[in-house]
């Protein structure tokens, strides 16, 4: 009914600047109140269609614009977004149910950052020339854009990730038909409304919303997308895999983690326990880097657990836009409910749950009674061939076993299918290098988690994805590299 739909946020999809609205929606929910509060466009093959064309038709314009040409209208496009940051950070509290102060400290200013970062970038790459004085040739290479870029982002930290693809696509030459998740659009939408202002050309950036199943799949299939950069599950990668085959496509996957800690006996505890809180709890688990296996030598196994409980034990969940607040509320309700299913499978296999899920009591504001909280759970005793042990959980749960010597511990650490991020806590040098070395993951950090510099490597080995992205590596996806040789 019309006064029903008056209170709902509609958004519409971007297609060749300009909002074009949908013939069906679907229902997103805010997750800290359970209640629908945004219609989302259900697209498929032809708003796709639409898209890619308005892509290929921008295409000429934007890939022969100058590298610096790009580059302040990139800046534009992060001072535009930076100048809306509180209404920004209000939006992707209020869709992901993440916590207003993640929103505003993490969020949002590293989208900025993402566009300012590859801003600057693309103003430093060099290409390769040699010499061949024998033969009198002299090799060269040139990079070009690739094309229309496919661009699949996920729930967890919605304009974050999404413009780490955006930035470096447009930025490269390329121009873009994106897909935020379904249940996290409105950013996205917010975003294009600063394009025009921004000065980006009409078709360069088209985002389509709606599922992966259907909006997702028609932009992988379709033959003049040459290019895909998907952040998500593993699951969906394979098919995405699959499905681009037959096309021969560029791939670039980020996907899932089962990230292990590393805690030996000399490990400085007052920053190891409240660091190993966060990178287990931060945005309620709900980042591919989280810890959830936490291996803690047995000489201080006991001190640690005593520890990292209390710790854990001051965090507060609830109303995510309560600055006070840690913990917000999970993603959806039947994500909270495969969460919960986890620690039920834990507890029938006779492992101990110390905090959280089951033990402890969870005390919501009246209007958040009906949103997807979790109270931050931790795990113990449990083997590790535990499904809990072995599969990405994704949210605030964490499992915590005792090892005995660095060899085990690095062969347990290495015994999952995934091998995305590691940390390691010691403060013996040698024992860093050699453990870092050891370890089957594209990221180790020891003694912190989660400092981050742009220019490296970002990126996971075995099931946690292919390729890596950051200033050269996502320069080298986004470009083709051609080879000229010039007789002289």
């Amino acid at each position: 009914t019309m006064s029903s739909s008056k209170t709902l946020l509609v958004l519409e999809n971007f297609i060749a600047g300009k909002f074009v609205p949908s013939s069906s929606y679907i229902d997103s929910y805010n997750p800290s109140t359970g209640d629908v509060y945004c219609k989302v466009p259900d697209s498929g093959k032809e708003e796709v269609e639409a898209a890619v064309r308005a892509a290929k038709d921008a295409f000429p314009i934007w890939s022969s614009k100058s590298p610096l040409e790009r580059s302040q209208i990139l800046n534009k496009l992060a001072d535009l977004i930076e100048h809306d940051l509180e209404a920004f950070a209000q939006a992707e509290s209020k869709d992901q149910g993440k916590t207003i102060a993640f929103a505003r400290t993490v969020d949002i200013p590293r989208a900025v950052y993402n566009f300012r970062f590859f801003a600057s970038a693309i103003l430093h790459h060099t290409t390769e020339c040699t010499e061949a004085a024998a033969a009198g040739c002299l090799h060269y290479t040139s990079r070009t854009p690739v094309g229309v870029a496919g661009l699949i982002s996920p729930w967890n930290l919605p304009l974050y990730l999404l413009t780490w693809k955006i930035a470096p696509a447009i930025a490269c030459g390329n121009t873009v038909v994106a897909k935020p998740s379904e249940m996290t659009s409105v950013t996205a939408w917010m975003m294009c409304k600063l394009f025009e202002k921004a000065g980006i050309p009409h078709g360069v950036v088209n985002v389509v919303f709606g599922m992966g199943s259907k909006a997702g799949e028609a932009i992988v299939c379709h033959p003049d997308v040459p290019l895909i950069s998907f952040t998500g599950s593993t699951l969906t990668a394979q098919r995405i895999t699959e499905k681009s085959a037959p096309h021969c496509k560029k791939l670039s996957l980020e996907l899932g983690g089962k990230n292990p800690a590393l805690i030996f006996d000399d490990a400085d505890l007052s920053q190891c326990i409240p660091a190993t809180v966060r990178s287990s709890f931060a945005n309620q688990g709900e980042i591919c880097l989280c810890t959830s296996r936490i291996f803690v030598q047995k000489g201080i196994y006991n001190e640690f657990l005593k520890r990292f409980v209390a710790e854990i034990k001051k965090w507060k969940v609830g109303n995510p836009s309560d600055p006070t607040v840690n913990v917000g509320a999970l993603i959806s309700k039947e994500h909270l409910e495969k969460v919960r299913n986890y620690v039920k499978k834990a507890q029938a296999e006779g492992a101990k749950i110390l905090c959280g899920e089951g033990v402890d009591s969870l005390t919501l504001p009246a209007g958040n009674q009906k949103g997807y909280f979790m109270l931050p759970t931790v795990i113990t005793e449990i083997k590790d061939e535990s499904c809990c042990m072995q599969e990405e959980i994704f949210g605030p749960v964490t499992c915590v076993v005792a090892f005995d010597t660095e060899e085990e511990a690095i062969e347990r650490a290495n015994g999952v299918k995934y091998g995305l991020a590691a940390t390691v806590w010691s403060s013996n040098v040698s024992r860093v290098h050699r453990v870092a070395q050891r370890l089957q993951s594209g990221l180790v950090w020891t003694n912190c988690w989660l400092v981050r510099d742009l220019n490296l490597p970002f990126g996971g080995m075995k099931a946690s994805g292919v390729g890596r992205e950051g200033a050269k590596d996502s320069y080298e996806f986004f470009t083709e590299v051609k080879t000229i040789t010039i007789k002289y």
